[in-house]
């Protein structure tokens, strides 16, 4: 686990495991790994905690960075995620955390922005969460002010599963992707928006486009794959040295 790995303090080993993850990913088929997770552990309660690298903003930062730089070396995708705030399991869904702007970027969001300035992950997850009474996934301030404006973010921006509230509002906040699908039905809502001119089809073209960009980008990948063979004795050599640490 990242938690784990955390504890190494080693930015060459957990890019090693990036690598060998990448490889895994390969052999299985699989495009884009949903993680990692930099959040903030500020509660033994935090059900994420497992999957997060650290209490501290610059070795999570720096670990996760590594960690994607090796994952991406491989031509795999990655997801950064909980993006942001997202540091407690009580009412994770719907909870608003209350954070001004120092402390937000001070602290909780110090992991996000190195990792994004170094390592461009192929995408980010927005959390569940509100912040300041707003959910991440439709807040403007975060995706696109922050994310993307500030930081030079370049990849997609997708929910966690069932993170989504109102579909046309996030797509106007910078959000691309809905996980999973909703079967159409907030498509239609789409739909109806750009008709009424409620949304304007530049800003639903702009997400198309980051959308079949990954796609692209997957399978340009797939194709340098054709002749991978996987060394299982390398795997095993590096989850030994990697528990050693």
């Amino acid at each position: 686990t990242l938690s784990a790995l955390g504890n190494s303090f080693d930015e060459s080993l957990v890019y090693a495991v990036g690598q060998a993850i990448a490889e895994d990913c390969i052999k299985h088929d699989v495009a884009v790994i949903l993680g990692p997770g930099v959040n903030l552990k500020r509660t033994p309660l935090c059900g994420r905690n497992f999957e997060y690298f650290s209490e501290d903003g610059v070795l999570a930062g720096k670990l996760a960075a590594a960690y994607i730089e090796g994952v991406q070396s491989k031509g795999i995708g990655t997801s950064l995620k909980h993006f942001a705030a997202n540091n407690q399991e009580w009412r994770r869904m719907s909870i608003s955390a209350e954070i001004d702007e120092r402390t937000l970027n001070e602290i909780y969001l110090t992991a996000f922005e190195k990792v994004v300035k170094q390592a461009q992950p192929w995408t980010i997850m927005c959390s569940y969460n509100q912040i300041n009474g707003e959910y991440s996934c439709e807040n403007k301030m975060l995706l696109t002010d922050t994310l993307r404006d500030k930081w030079g973010f370049k990849g997609l921006v997708m929910t966690d599963w069932g993170a989504m509230n109102d579909r046309v509002k996030a797509l106007k906040a910078g959000l691309d992707l809905e996980m999973p699908s909703s079967h159409g039905e907030t498509d239609k809502l789409i739909v109806k928006a750009v008709n009424n001119g409620s949304l304007d089809m530049e800003t639903l073209d702009t997400a198309v486009r980051r959308i079949l960009t990954l796609v692209d980008k997957s399978l340009i990948s797939k194709d340098k794959h054709s002749g991978f063979k996987y060394d299982m004795e390398w795997h095993h050599a590096i989850a030994k040295e990697t528990a050693e640490n």
